[in-house]
């Protein structure tokens, strides 16, 4: 065996094939990003639909209230849409908190609620369909008595019922991430332009675009911030739909920083300063609780890993050398001479 895998690594054809293996692969990783377009344009490009719709419902309201919810946003399926409304899934499946945690993910209109309650329903009979195609079709858990096997089946739709509560809390808790890890950079910027004399529309709308290579999720929630601001009627109401969308406390907190500085009058600047340096602190600290949890979870790995490789390098020419006299009673016999 080792002298297969010699010649093989010997081998000038093998080491070739090897290299332009290697090198059609690193041609692959380096061309594929740029097929894949350009995430933050594509982002900015909904968050610019999402201000041009703003923009048609504050016409409409002054127009007639019968065409609010028209804009540049893409229509519901018909067909989810009719089969929501005939079951009245939005009062059986949806509340404030499901509305709020679609608005955390990044969904935003009826549409997305209306695909959400639809897959609720639809998915726990594809997932039941699918659990009895295996277990009664394939054959699988044969050994298994029947009451148990219709019981995977049934487990399998409860799966499929709560799916799709799991995609969303997923997608929230990433996009939390996101904003959490690029929020106090975007507070940095945002105070060094309200501090050369931007107002807060301005400042958004700058960091916005700078803190879009960090975190796009970010940088989508502040233009639709600023243009909460340009067309609600209440400045706070804008400060509290951000909050609302991101879920991140720190952003809570410099939005009622905004609003009692726009209620009483105080400097935007200073309470932007505190914050700024309260943020710093929160995510120093996080970076050292981190490494402080570090050594605990490295202890395993080491164990597993690390140690018995050590032990190999330190005991290993021993035992060849060991081996190589006979053993323990040839070495015996060689000190004995």
């Amino acid at each position: 065996m080792t002298s297969f895998v010699y010649s093989t690594l010997t081998d000038g054809s093998f080491l070739v094939s090897l290299f332009v293996a290697i090198a059609v692969f690193a041609s692959l990783l380096t061309l594929i990003p740029s097929f894949s377009g350009n995430s933050l344009e594509s982002r900015m490009k909904t968050v610019a639909l999402e201000r041009e719709e703003l923009r048609s419902k504050q016409r409409s309201r002054l127009a007639e209230a019968e065409n609010r919810r028209r804009g540049l946003r893409v229509e519901e399926s018909k067909g989810m849409r009719s089969i929501v409304d005939r079951l009245d899934l939005r009062r059986a499946l949806a509340d404030e908190n499901t509305i709020a945690k679609l608005k955390v993910a990044g969904f935003r209109g009826n549409d997305p609620l209306t695909r959400f309650l639809f897959f609720r329903l639809i998915l726990p009979f594809v997932f039941f369909g699918a659990a009895l195609f295996y277990v009664y079709g394939l054959g699988e858990f044969a050994e298994q008595a029947a009451p148990i096997r219709f019981f995977i089946c049934i487990l399998c739709a409860y799966a499929g019922f709560y799916a799709p509560i799991l995609y969303v809390n997923n997608r929230a808790n990433k996009r939390k991430q996101s904003i959490q890890k690029a929020f106090p950079d975007a507070l940095d910027l945002m105070l060094i332009c309200v501090e050369s004399g931007m107002s807060v529309e301005a400042a958004l709308k700058k960091v916005a675009e700078e803190i879009g290579a960090q975190s796009v999720d970010l940088a989508e929630e502040l233009v639709l911030t600023t243009a909460e601001l340009s067309f609600l009627q209440e400045r706070r109401q804008a400060y509290e739909n951000f909050a609302a969308r991101t879920g991140v406390e720190s952003v809570k907190s410099v939005t009622q920083a905004l609003i009692q500085a726009e209620r009483y009058g105080t400097p935007v600047a200073h309470a932007l300063r505190v914050l700024a340096a309260e943020s710093r602190e929160a995510r120093m600290t996080a970076a050292e609780k981190k490494a402080a949890a570090l050594p605990p979870k490295l202890t395993v790995p080491m164990i597993l890993f690390f140690l018995p490789v050590l032990f190999l390098i330190i005991l290993g020419p021993a035992g060849m050398q060991i081996s190589a006299q006979g053993g323990f009673a040839g070495m015996m016999n060689s000190n004995a001479r």
